[in-house]
């Protein structure tokens, strides 16, 4: 491998964020290196075989994998370099050093994506106590194992959230054989998607006990199972703990963003990733960010319309095409928990796509756009959830100072 590789843009991660990133920078005219550390491109669409995926961008359902041919296919007509088995171990500036099995070497970008994914909160990550034996996983490693290595990870199962995820993997043990005794949530409310509790749940008889919690695990060499309780807020009420025998724990208890590799990133304390302006563009000049590193995505089509925009960007910043003019804050009211972007510009013709989530469930109210005083506008929602992406369209020529989106009633 050469000591330096030069290039306008180098998209890190081959999911379905990078893939679509790529195609688009590359669409642009600028020089694009796609960099993905696994043996093939899909990232996490590989090991999810259930379908549901593509409905909106397509049109048509199709399964994680089939998702992500369509857009392995599609890069395959570019001139994208593609680097495989690579791993990326440091950002230094727009300089991104790499190692794989030709050894180590810096690419030298003009504009970066960022484009990694999230990994799972693990045991520890939620602080979980206990011994540690054998069967208690993340609900994304139950998911590899059953769907790609055809493995099961227990015959009787509690999950811990109620994360999309977990959901789905609540239905496909069962479809396997295996036995899910009940899905456990801390929250009110499930974070998961109502058509996946309804279907994966409710369809398949597996109960879901809301307000509760896994206070520790009990096992030696293999666990034995699990004491739960109901919690008020976050505090387990000891005196409604019980024991339910089980030989495997999964959790579904959220993601973290991999943004560890980017020095003096800012970042947004709700979602855990980067801060972005409307061009999905960082606090750091000509990097740029999209898909789950960026926020958690309910659905992959977001992710893709998300990160084309990225990736035409990033693009136009590496050819001196990108201006930043006139820029206005985008900000989170009430009853709304975070907002994405940030800020845009007046400049852009272009209307401004603002991804949020709830703070928690509302009915029978009106999700609204406030510029100063004025509403620009305003949308009535029979019923939402707090863990379902929203997503509304403001046009530019509405906007003419800093916007609030919030909640109110009828």
């Amino acid at each position: 491998m050469n000591k330096n590789l030069m290039y306008d843009v180098v998209v890190i991660g081959g999911g379905p964020a990078g893939m679509a990133a790529a195609i688009e920078s590359y669409n642009q005219g600028a020089k694009t290196l796609l960099i993905e550390r696994n043996e093939k491109l899909g990232g996490i669409l590989n090991q999810c075989i259930h379908n549901g995926f593509g409905l909106q961008y397509f049109n048509e359902e199709l399964t994680g994998p089939e998702y992500a041919l369509r857009f392995v296919e599609l890069l395959s007509k570019t001139k994208v370099d593609v680097l495989l088995n690579t791993f990326v171990i440091d950002i230094n500036g727009l300089n991104v050093t790499i190692i794989n099995e030709k050894g180590q070497t810096v690419v030298q970008a003009k504009a970066i994506v960022l484009a990694m994914g999230c990994r799972e909160k693990t045991p520890a990550g939620i602080m979980l106590t206990g011994s540690r034996p054998v069967g208690v996983y993340t609900a994304g490693q139950v998911q590899k194992m059953v769907n790609i290595h055809g493995k099961l990870p227990g015959k009787n199962c509690v999950i811990l959230g109620s994360g999309d995820i977990g959901l789905i993997m609540a239905r496909r043990l069962t479809y396997e054989g295996a036995k899910v005794l009940e899905v456990l949530e801390i929250m009110p409310e499930s974070g998961g998607l109502k058509r996946n509790i309804v279907q994966c749940l409710n369809d398949n008889n597996i109960p879901l006990k809301l307000k509760h919690t896994v206070t520790r695990v009990v096992g030696n060499t293999r666990i034995e199972g699990v004491y739960v309780a109901e919690v008020d807020g976050f505090t387990p009420k000891l005196e409604t703990e019980k024991f339910v025998k089980c030989d495997c724990l999964i959790l579904s208890v959220g993601l973290i963003p991999e943004v560890d590799l980017v020095k003096n990133l800012k970042l947004n304390p709700k979602t855990g990733g980067a801060d972005v302006n409307e061009f999905r563009e960082t606090n750091i000049s000509g990097i740029f960010s999209c898909g789950n590193v960026l926020h958690v995505h309910d659905l992959v089509d977001n992710v893709t319309y998300e990160s084309k925009l990225a990736g035409t960007n990033a693009a136009k910043y590496a050819l001196g095409k990108l201006t930043h003019k006139k820029p206005f804050n985008v900000v989170a009211g009430n009853g709304i928990r975070y907002v994405s972007p940030s800020f845009g510009y007046m400049s852009e013709k272009e209307d401004l796509m603002i991804y949020f989530r709830l703070s928690s469930r509302i009915t029978k109210s009106y999700i609204c756009v406030k510029c100063g005083e004025n509403e620009i506008y305003s949308k009535f929602v029979l019923a939402a959830n707090a863990g379902e992406m929203q997503k509304i369209q403001i046009e530019k020529s509405k906007i003419n100072g800093d916007l609030t989106v919030l909640v109110r009633g009828q």
